[in-house]
């Protein structure tokens, strides 16, 4: 009991204090006794703050976008046992002026009699395919739509392995898909149509069926390439190889797209060619060691016109006949020509109607011959 007393006092000399200190020095007991907890330190600092890699995916991501749309092409094929079947594919695209013309991929419409765009404002339109490009997997839809957005194209000329892409599409149908990675490497593939596409763009950037016709962009939002072929595995979806046609080699045939609705490809007017390496070149006696031997031109093309000649003799490779002693071409334009994969390049970057410089060898003879290129038939 003695020490009831003192506690009684000092409990009421507490009291006091804490009155005295939350009434006059304008001190609350919650600001007195704790700091602010980490919920409202974030709240006050506002939203976390963007690194520049991420400020240049969204600023790639804005730019883009309203140029991407997603395509539906509607076809009927033809059963045995049950006749007409619908049948609907989907890919991507991107618009290339402020008239809706779209570019796309040739295997996303084909021969498509019905099309459909999707815009990023969802607003769907019926499309009418303009060209159809099937050597090089490419096609011009257009739609009449208010308000479009083209996309910027770039330049394909100087890529470099190592540079950042972005691929938005359509992949899998999940519409407005951005994904990113490099240039992994520049490499001639061939088309679904059996074409050679010289420094296609490979990359790692994840590419899947619905990306099809889509844009491969740059780091400045700039459209460098056409996503069209991915390498699966037999998976059936991205392994992290895919690639893109570099948007030069559309951009060399837009118009023809668009006024003519094919392309005029490019030819020489030889039908058979023999590809020279050192041995065959040492056995024939030929005064090259490299080139392609012309083994028949086409009757009335552009090679029999300027003067350049077939075989006239009858020879054996192996166990099949051919025909020897035409001219040896190894250089257009001073490009080297080794094997007709080299002459495909040079085409492709020459029109129907333009003239190139075609050096060869007439037995010892070099010579140079102008050709004024005719125009290849398109496959059917």
């Amino acid at each position: 009991m003695k020490f009831a007393r003192p506690f009684l006092l000092g409990l009421i000399l507490a009291g006091a204090f804490y009155w005295y200190t939350t009434h006059h020095s304008g001190v609350t007991p919650a600001n007195w006794i704790s700091r602010p907890t980490h919920v409202e330190l974030s709240e006050a600092a506002g939203p976390p703050t963007l690194d520049s890699e991420e400020q240049n995916n969204i600023e790639v991501y804005r730019k883009a976008i309203p140029s991407v749309v997603n395509i539906t092409s509607k076809t009927v094929a033809y059963d045995f046992f049950y006749g007409p079947v619908p049948q609907e594919g989907q890919g991507s695209g991107f618009i290339i002026d402020k008239e809706g013309h779209i570019l796309t991929n040739y295997h996303v419409v084909g021969d498509s009699a019905q099309v459909e765009v999707t815009l990023h404002n969802k607003k769907t339109y019926k499309a009418e395919v303009i060209g159809r490009d099937r050597g090089h997997d490419l096609a011009v839809v257009k739609i009449d739509a208010p308000g479009v957005v083209p996309a910027v194209l770039g330049d394909s000329k100087n890529l470099q392995v190592g540079q950042k892409t972005f691929a938005i599409g359509n992949p899998f149908g999940l519409a407005g898909t951005m994904t990113r990675g490099i240039i992994s490497s520049l490499r001639p593939i061939r088309s679904p149509e059996g074409s050679y596409i010289e420094e296609a763009i490979q990359t790692d950037a994840a590419i899947n069926p619905g990306n099809s016709g889509g844009p491969l962009l740059n780091s400045h939002g700039e459209v460098i390439g056409i996503n069209s072929l991915i390498a699966t595995g037999g998976s059936n979806q991205s392994a992290g190889i895919g690639f893109a046609i570099p948007i030069n080699v559309a951009k060399a045939v837009l118009n023809d797209l668009i006024t003519l609705g094919t392309v005029r490809r490019p030819t020489l007017g030889i039908s058979t060619l023999l590809p020279i390496g050192p041995e065959l070149a040492q056995e024939m006696g030929l005064p090259a060691d490299y080139g392609v031997l012309i083994v028949r031109t086409i009757p009335g093309g552009a090679a029999e016109q300027a003067g350049l000649r077939g075989g006239n003799e009858r020879a054996y490779l192996g166990n099949a006949p051919i025909m020897i002693g035409g001219d040896l071409i190894v250089a257009i334009n001073g490009d080297p020509i080794g094997e007709q994969q080299d002459l495909a390049n040079v085409m492709n970057k020459h029109r129907a109607g333009d003239t190139v410089t075609v050096t060869i060898y007439r037995a010892k003879r070099k010579m140079d011959v102008k050709v004024v290129l005719g125009e290849a038939r398109e496959r059917t």
